[in-house]
């Protein structure tokens, strides 16, 4: 099958063979895509490998053949999008998550839409903690996994916004004591759902509940981004 002039984003890449890289890809329309791009790791394939870093939205024309496709042409689809510091710390994340829990070939649309809208928020806006809880949230809703945030799971009431609450995975929020492990606001709950940034504290039981979320939907396994980020803080 071959597709052209396919917007995309490049996820991972890994040196494949001599002189080429085995990359993970984003495109708009075919989900998640193994690609080879051949000789980029060559002299006369630098310019071609320079275009193919993350964070850079690309168009690209791929032959596909079972599992894996072959580069056959990448082009700039917009000015290219740094991400320094603890933004591009942030966007490895996401890069991470996107390649755990998608399968190859499997389209999602809307996740691409929430992927390049994110990069846009994290390159222009404040509050990085805030635009990687929107995208953790689009990310499981786009993959069938859409959090219950409009009620509580065990009596069907609309969530309370001073009532505590603990989120359990495939079941939803449900009330509990202050003493319980992963107690969080009803009012950081319904933030998340209506979209609007939760303060400091509500921010900080967010991540731990996706936290958990995403763990949960790994079968347990930890993200190696996890690690990077507390080394990172440890540092500070």
């Amino acid at each position: 099958m071959l597709i052209e002039q396919q917007p995309a984003f490049v996820l991972h890449s890994r040196p494949y063979r001599e002189t080429s890289l085995l990359l993970e890809c984003l495109t708009r329309d075919h989900g998640r895509i193994g690609v080879v791009a051949r000789g980029v790791r060559s002299q006369r394939g630098r310019l071609q490998r320079s275009q193919l870093e993350p964070f850079q939205p690309l168009l690209l024309d791929l032959q596909v053949r079972g599992e894996l496709a072959t580069l056959r042409a990448a082009e700039p689809a917009g000015a290219p999008r740094r991400l320094p510091g603890d933004a591009g710390l942030a966007g490895l994340y996401i890069n991470e998550l996107v390649v755990r829990l998608t399968e190859r070939q499997d389209p999602h649309p809307s996740l691409y839409a929430a992927y390049a809208q994110t990069l846009a928020r994290m390159s222009e806006g404040p509050s990085l903690a805030w635009q990687l809880r929107r995208f953790e949230r689009d990310l499981l809703a786009a993959l069938g996994y859409a959090l219950q945030l409009e009620e509580e799971a065990d009596s069907g009431e609309p969530l309370q916004a001073d009532a505590l609450y603990t989120y359990r995975p495939e079941h939803g929020p449900i009330r509990c004591r202050v003493t319980d492990h992963g107690a969080l606001r009803g009012c950081d709950l319904i933030s998340l759902q209506e979209d609007r940034m939760p303060d400091a504290q509500g921010l900080h039981a967010l991540r731990s509940m996706m936290r958990e979320l995403i763990r949960f939907h790994l079968g347990g396994v930890e993200l190696r981004a996890w690690r990077v980020l507390r080394g990172a803080l440890t540092r500070r």
